[in-house]
């Protein structure tokens, strides 16, 4: 029996989550340098088939070499911020045909990469083990002048796989043939642009990436990479008719075909919310984006609940917790609106008695304002005041 004072320290009520990080880009690239010192500075800080964190984007850029798609990538990358990063360089396998057409059997197998006899991912899917070996999640993924139908393909899978979303460009020399590519997807992780910019293949792909991770940093996951001025940039690589009061214009129809086009108003910027998504649900990129976020904020803000004693105070715990999170994104404008609930025809005595507990929650997506209406009309009724106003 005690004699004296105990102190307990109940553990219950709701949890703050931490959110999770969505704008670490993931960037596949080719690179190579000059024999001597720069090829050694190359492999040592890029070695082939490494996930490699970066931190500093502008030191990174010193070690990238002279020749392939990572130099010219992290410069534009850079022109729009300085991100977290993790860099797979991949060999150059060049077999007499262009990178990223589709013409170049060797170059996609490098890029795409897989699993050798040992275990350990390659080419881009080495971004699959950048979390184990360095922390930190690639969210924002591309292989700018890469992506050949091939390449985006495995992009896509490496993007849903980690809860992310890829930008890769949909290839093609006219609008007409940009369209019919972009049948070849049915990703809701995917973002096609078309034309490029003018500097080098991928540009826009690499900006794209950049602006992304900078959108996410400064305004949130649930803005869109539409109509926002992005830098570094001095033309397109392809004419595209834009008219801000016209639908039926190339920019017109490469948005109704789900394909984002490069429009220059006011400085170049992106034209387009949406995915390739055959779910309407996640058509907008911002929604998918959304909702990753909040997925994987809930569940690893709750791993505290797994195997605790599963009681209606727990049960009110979790609720809560998800709840307070709903609350504080619609506060913050990221959400219209949500609500996390127990439904009982979800959660059977049997169910609950073998440790499974079941809890909902709605959410509505902030959607962009992707068409605005304004309505003109010419009336006379202002010339009723005209004597007053003539002072009669």
């Amino acid at each position: 029996m005690l004699h004296g004072i105990q102190v307990n320290e109940p553990t219950t009520g709701a949890r703050a989550l931490t959110p999770s990080s969505t704008a670490v880009i993931g960037l596949v690239a080719t690179a190579g340098a000059a024999a001597g010192a720069p090829t050694a500075a190359l492999d040592a800080a890029f070695p082939l088939d490494k996930p490699v964190l970066v931190t500093d984007i502008r030191s990174a850029i010193a070690k990238a070499g002279d020749t392939g798609t990572l130099k010219a990538a992290l410069e534009s990358i850079a022109d729009q911020c300085s991100p977290v990063m993790v860099v797979v360089r991949v060999p150059v396998a060049i077999d007499g045909a262009d990178v990223g057409t589709d013409n170049n059997a060797e170059q996609d197998a490098a890029t795409v990469g897989g699993v050798d006899v040992s275990g350990s991912y390659f080419g881009a899917q080495a971004l699959l083990a950048a979390e184990a070996q360095l922390g930190v999640r690639p969210r924002i993924i591309g292989a700018p002048g890469l992506d050949s139908q091939a390449v985006t393909t495995e992009l896509v899978s490496i993007a849903q796989k980690l809860r992310g979303f890829a930008y890769a460009r949909a290839i093609g020399a006219t609008v007409a043939e940009a369209v019919t590519y972009r049948e070849n997807f049915g990703a809701r992780e995917l973002m096609l642009l078309y034309p490029d910019f003018s500097d080098f293949t991928g540009q826009a792909v690499a900006i794209a990436l950049g602006t992304r991770s900078r959108i996410d940093e400064q305004e949130g996951w649930h803005k869109s990479l539409s109509n926002v001025a992005v830098n570094g940039v001095t033309g397109l690589s392809k004419d595209v008719y834009f008219d801000l009061q016209d639908s039926s214009t190339d920019a017109g129809v490469l948005n109704d075909a789900d394909v984002t086009t490069l429009v220059r108003m006011r400085g170049f910027r992106f034209w387009g919310n949406r995915t390739t998504s055959d779910e309407p649900l996640f058509q907008f990129e911002c929604v998918v984006r959304t909702a990753q976020a909040i997925k994987d904020t809930i569940a690893n803000g709750l791993a505290w609940a797994v195997d605790k004693p599963l009681t209606p105070q727990t049960a009110r715990d979790i609720i809560e917790t998800i709840n307070a999170e709903l609350r504080g994104l619609t506060r913050q404008g990221r959400l219209i609106g949500g609500e996390a609930y127990f439904d009982p025809s979800e959660n059977s005595k049997e169910q609950l008695a073998a440790g499974k507990l079941t809890i909902d929650f709605d959410f509505t997506p902030v959607a962009p304002l992707e068409g605005l209406t304004i309505n003109q009309r010419i009336t006379d009724r202002f010339y009723g005041d005209f004597g007053a106003l003539v002072g009669v």
